[in-house]
């Protein structure tokens, strides 16, 4: 999708290199061997949740736990929201937690909204430390299990990605924002590899052990794929300049939805564009239907 590679500045650190060069040396030796820690490092987020679990969350927000595969998820609702609001669920992205989604909670409970914040699993104060893509999706239907069917979901990059996937298998919503999606799982296998140094072998042997493990191939999560099957209206949010995941494949998205629109920021990055005032009105006013006709390029 493009040359730069996010995680080469992830993985940058002397730390990270050094971590780099012993996994080389364990690819070099052992494939196998090489691969299994591969996935172990590439599916714990970095940095860990500890600061999420120290962080106070201000009243009237209240943490819920929901059983999840052995554990739970964590979700947030406000107190004072009066029952029957339209229910809109929102999801955060790799290595972050519900409370960056908290400020678009707030304007959507202004709004008129019962907004539910999920921490997905190993963040935040979910349990786990390790998670992946596909149980992602799975907690996003286990948490619509409980609040569903929702009047709007809006999720933030990989949590988007996760969101999109789940809408193609049925998630039931009636409007959706995707903010900063991030590319598909197997671009990111390749630029770990490419960090690493270790070349796309490791990221095909990654592939194939994640597919094999979860019965579900990564072809499911291409935009021609989902693109098909997310017949809600769609409004995309995504800044010139992110370098974290590319506005390339957002525009990609766009192209097969059948009722979407692309809304382009300058100079919010990847992360500023969940707090920023005029993204946050934007994605009000999609989910209260007031926003403009889909199959439009917003700059």
């Amino acid at each position: 999708m493009t040359a730069h590679n996010p995680a080469a500045a992830f993985y940058a650190s002397p730390a990270a290199r050094g971590i780099a060069a012993l996994l080389r040396g364990l690819h070099r030796l052992s494939p196998a061997l090489g691969t299994r820690v591969a996935m172990q490092l590439f599916f714990t987020p970095v940095p860990t949740k500890w600061l999420a679990r120290s962080r106070d969350v201000p009243l009237p927000w209240q943490e819920r736990r929901l059983p999840f595969e052995g554990g739970h998820i964590s979700v947030w609702q406000r107190g004072d929201v009066a029952a029957g609001k339209p229910k809109v669920l929102l999801a955060h992205g790799w290595a972050g937690d519900a409370q960056q989604m908290r400020a678009l909670g707030d304007t959507l409970a202004a709004a008129g909204f019962d907004p539910v914040l999920l921490d997905l699993p190993a963040h935040g104060r979910s349990s786990g430390w390790r998670s992946n893509l596909l149980q992602w999706v799975r907690a996003l239907f286990a948490v619509t299990a409980r609040f569903g069917p929702w009047d709007g979901v809006v999720a933030h990059s990989l949590g988007a990605m996760a969101l999109s996937h789940a809408l193609a298998r049925g998630l039931p919503a009636r409007r959706v924002a995707l903010v900063a999606l991030a590319p598909p799982p197997w671009q990111f296998l390749r630029w770990f590899a490419q960090a690493m140094g270790t070349g796309e072998g490791l990221a095909a042997r990654m592939r194939g052990e994640v597919e094999q493990r979860e019965g579900v191939s990564l072809g499911q999560f291409e935009p021609a794929w989902l693109s098909e099957r997310v017949a809600q209206p769609t409004l995309i949010v995504h800044d010139r300049g992110d370098v974290t995941a590319p506005l390339a494949g957002s525009e990609t998205l766009l192209a097969g939805l059948p009722a979407g629109r692309l809304h382009v920021t300058e100079g919010l990055g990847h992360r500023r564009l969940l707090s920023d005032p005029a993204v946050m009105r934007q994605v009000s006013e999609h989910f209260a239907g007031a926003a403009p006709a889909p199959a439009l390029r917003i700059v």
